[in-house]
């Protein structure tokens, strides 16, 4: 299944061999995410899910982590 889903990263990931990303790819109304170097691991959430964790990125609640 995986080989049909169009998976696509953040440009700031840098150039298209950097392993080093997180892909999205949105599957039958959910959102599919997998990092580049683990791509059979992957983990399903729903839109809303990931619009409230995105939001949360803008606002800073994350800046933590990083």
């Amino acid at each position: 299944m995986t080989d049909r889903i169009v998976w696509q990263k953040s440009s700031f990931s840098g150039p298209d061999n950097n392993p080093d990303c997180v892909e999205l790819a949105s599957v039958d109304g959910l959102i599919k995410m997998r990092e580049s170097d683990d791509p059979d691991r992957i983990i399903t959430t729903s839109v809303d899910k990931l619009r409230a964790f995105i939001l949360g990125v803008k606002a800073g609640e994350f800046d933590h982590l990083v």
